[in-house]
Protein backbone atom coordinates (compact mmCIF):
# COMPACT_ATOMS: atom_id res chain seq x y z
CA UNK A 1 0.00 0.00 0.00
CA UNK A 2 0.85 3.62 -0.62
CA UNK A 3 1.74 5.71 2.52
CA UNK A 4 0.39 9.21 3.34
CA UNK A 5 4.13 10.08 1.91
CA UNK A 6 5.49 7.49 -0.15
CA UNK A 7 4.54 4.98 -3.32
CA UNK A 8 4.71 1.56 -3.35
CA UNK A 9 7.69 -0.08 -3.85
CA UNK A 10 6.42 -1.76 -7.05
CA UNK A 11 4.98 2.11 -8.26
CA UNK A 12 8.51 3.02 -7.69
CA UNK A 13 9.87 0.27 -10.36
CA UNK A 14 7.44 0.95 -12.75
CA UNK A 15 8.21 4.77 -12.66
CA UNK A 16 11.77 4.01 -13.04
CA UNK A 17 12.10 0.99 -15.36
CA UNK A 18 10.06 3.17 -17.66
CA UNK A 19 12.10 6.53 -17.73
CA UNK A 20 14.88 3.98 -18.28
CA UNK A 21 13.28 2.37 -21.09
CA UNK A 22 11.60 5.92 -22.56
CA UNK A 23 15.27 7.66 -22.55
CA UNK A 24 17.15 4.28 -23.63
CA UNK A 25 14.44 4.47 -26.90
CA UNK A 26 14.50 8.20 -27.17
CA UNK A 27 18.39 7.56 -27.43
CA UNK A 28 18.53 4.93 -30.09
CA UNK A 29 15.67 7.06 -32.21
CA UNK A 30 17.84 9.80 -32.62
CA UNK A 31 20.87 7.53 -33.27
CA UNK A 32 19.68 4.94 -35.39
CA UNK A 33 17.55 7.60 -37.73
CA UNK A 34 20.14 8.70 -39.60
CA UNK A 35 22.46 5.78 -40.18
CA UNK A 36 23.22 4.48 -43.45
CA UNK A 37 21.73 1.44 -44.50
CA UNK A 38 23.61 -0.96 -42.50
CA UNK A 39 23.76 -4.51 -40.21
CA UNK A 40 23.91 -1.91 -37.49
CA UNK A 41 21.07 0.49 -38.32
CA UNK A 42 18.87 -2.93 -38.64
CA UNK A 43 19.94 -3.99 -35.22
CA UNK A 44 19.13 -0.79 -33.97
CA UNK A 45 15.73 -0.46 -35.45
CA UNK A 46 15.07 -4.14 -33.60
CA UNK A 47 16.15 -2.86 -30.30
CA UNK A 48 13.65 0.08 -30.49
CA UNK A 49 10.86 -1.57 -31.30
CA UNK A 50 11.51 -4.28 -28.23
CA UNK A 51 11.85 -1.27 -26.17
CA UNK A 52 8.81 0.12 -27.50
CA UNK A 53 6.73 -2.74 -27.16
CA UNK A 54 8.20 -3.32 -23.65
CA UNK A 55 7.43 0.43 -22.95
CA UNK A 56 3.73 -0.60 -23.88
CA UNK A 57 3.78 -3.44 -21.55
CA UNK A 58 5.05 -1.39 -18.85
CA UNK A 59 2.67 1.15 -19.25
CA UNK A 60 -0.10 -1.14 -19.28
CA UNK A 61 0.89 -2.50 -15.95
CA UNK A 62 1.71 1.02 -14.34
CA UNK A 63 -1.79 2.26 -15.51
CA UNK A 64 -3.41 -0.66 -14.15
CA UNK A 65 -1.44 -0.26 -10.57
CA UNK A 66 -2.28 3.54 -10.67
CA UNK A 67 -5.84 3.07 -10.65
CA UNK A 68 -5.94 0.66 -8.22
CA UNK A 69 -3.96 2.29 -6.11
CA UNK A 70 -3.62 5.92 -4.53
CA UNK A 71 -0.82 8.31 -4.51
CA UNK A 72 0.51 9.56 -1.64
CA UNK A 73 -1.33 13.05 -0.90
CA UNK A 74 0.88 16.28 -3.05
CA UNK A 75 2.52 18.24 -0.75
CA UNK A 76 1.40 21.50 -0.28
CA UNK A 77 1.43 23.83 -3.16
CA UNK A 78 -0.36 26.61 -5.49
CA UNK A 79 -3.65 25.03 -7.12
CA UNK A 80 -1.97 26.45 -10.45
CA UNK A 81 1.15 23.59 -9.55
CA UNK A 82 -1.44 20.82 -8.71
CA UNK A 83 -3.54 21.46 -12.06
CA UNK A 84 -0.31 21.76 -14.17
CA UNK A 85 0.97 18.09 -12.10
CA UNK A 86 -2.27 16.70 -12.81
CA UNK A 87 -2.41 17.76 -16.44
CA UNK A 88 1.29 16.97 -16.69
CA UNK A 89 0.50 13.22 -15.61
CA UNK A 90 -2.42 12.65 -17.73
CA UNK A 91 -0.66 13.82 -20.73
CA UNK A 92 2.45 11.37 -19.83
CA UNK A 93 -0.28 8.62 -19.87
CA UNK A 94 -1.24 9.36 -23.13
CA UNK A 95 2.19 9.51 -24.80
CA UNK A 96 3.39 6.07 -23.37
CA UNK A 97 0.80 4.65 -25.36
CA UNK A 98 0.32 6.85 -28.43
CA UNK A 99 4.35 6.98 -28.87
CA UNK A 100 4.32 3.28 -29.31
CA UNK A 101 1.47 2.16 -30.93
CA UNK A 102 2.16 5.26 -33.69
CA UNK A 103 5.63 3.37 -33.99
CA UNK A 104 4.24 -0.05 -33.97
CA UNK A 105 1.23 1.52 -36.55
CA UNK A 106 4.04 2.71 -38.81
CA UNK A 107 5.82 -0.64 -38.67
CA UNK A 108 2.72 -2.18 -39.52
CA UNK A 109 2.59 0.05 -42.24
CA UNK A 110 5.99 0.04 -44.02
CA UNK A 111 5.75 -3.78 -43.79
CA UNK A 112 8.22 -4.37 -41.53
CA UNK A 113 6.84 -6.72 -38.72
CA UNK A 114 7.76 -7.05 -35.10
CA UNK A 115 9.17 -9.57 -33.36
CA UNK A 116 9.34 -9.23 -29.77
CA UNK A 117 13.31 -9.79 -28.69
CA UNK A 118 13.08 -11.88 -31.70
CA UNK A 119 10.99 -14.20 -30.58
CA UNK A 120 7.47 -13.20 -30.12
CA UNK A 121 5.91 -12.11 -33.25
CA UNK A 122 3.25 -9.11 -32.94
CA UNK A 123 0.78 -8.82 -35.25
CA UNK A 124 0.00 -5.82 -38.02
CA UNK A 125 -1.91 -3.17 -36.13
CA UNK A 126 -2.40 -1.81 -39.91
CA UNK A 127 -2.40 -3.70 -43.41
CA UNK A 128 0.75 -2.72 -45.54
CA UNK A 129 0.37 0.96 -46.98
CA UNK A 130 3.87 2.81 -47.62
CA UNK A 131 2.21 6.34 -47.94
CA UNK A 132 0.10 6.17 -44.90
CA UNK A 133 3.35 4.46 -42.94
CA UNK A 134 5.36 7.48 -43.98
CA UNK A 135 2.29 9.57 -42.21
CA UNK A 136 2.60 7.66 -39.35
CA UNK A 137 6.41 7.96 -39.17
CA UNK A 138 6.09 11.42 -39.18
CA UNK A 139 2.96 11.21 -36.02
CA UNK A 140 5.60 8.81 -33.89
CA UNK A 141 8.13 11.60 -34.40
CA UNK A 142 6.15 14.37 -33.05
CA UNK A 143 4.82 11.87 -30.64
CA UNK A 144 8.26 11.15 -29.78
CA UNK A 145 9.18 14.73 -29.27
CA UNK A 146 6.20 15.64 -27.35
CA UNK A 147 6.93 12.51 -24.60
CA UNK A 148 10.36 14.33 -24.49
CA UNK A 149 9.31 17.83 -23.82
CA UNK A 150 6.71 16.50 -21.22
CA UNK A 151 9.45 13.95 -19.42
CA UNK A 152 11.61 17.18 -19.03
CA UNK A 153 8.67 19.59 -17.43
CA UNK A 154 8.72 16.46 -15.05
CA UNK A 155 12.00 16.39 -14.22
CA UNK A 156 11.66 20.44 -13.82
CA UNK A 157 9.16 20.66 -11.80
CA UNK A 158 10.57 17.35 -9.90
CA UNK A 159 13.77 19.32 -9.30
CA UNK A 160 11.84 22.47 -7.77
CA UNK A 161 10.30 20.81 -5.83
CA UNK A 162 12.83 18.95 -3.99
CA UNK A 163 16.21 22.05 -4.21
CA UNK A 164 13.64 24.96 -4.41
CA UNK A 165 10.55 24.06 -2.31
CA UNK A 166 12.37 20.74 -0.70
CA UNK A 167 8.91 19.86 0.46
CA UNK A 168 10.24 15.80 -0.05
CA UNK A 169 8.07 15.47 -3.11
CA UNK A 170 10.84 13.67 -4.98
CA UNK A 171 11.40 11.65 -1.87
CA UNK A 172 7.81 9.93 -3.00
CA UNK A 173 9.45 8.13 -5.80
CA UNK A 174 12.96 7.44 -4.82
CA UNK A 175 14.38 3.74 -3.60
CA UNK A 176 15.86 3.52 -0.17
CA UNK A 177 13.62 6.19 2.04
CA UNK A 178 11.45 4.90 5.14
CA UNK A 179 8.05 3.97 4.49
Amino acid sequence: MNTADRYTPLAILLHWLLALAIVGAFGVGLYMADLPFSPLRLKLYNWHKWAGVTILALSALRLLWRLTHRPPADPPMPAWQARAAHATHALLYVAFFAVPLSGWAMSSALGYPIVWFGVLPLPDLLPKNPELGEVLEEVHELLAWGLALLVLAHIGAALKHHFIDRDGLLKRMSFGGRR
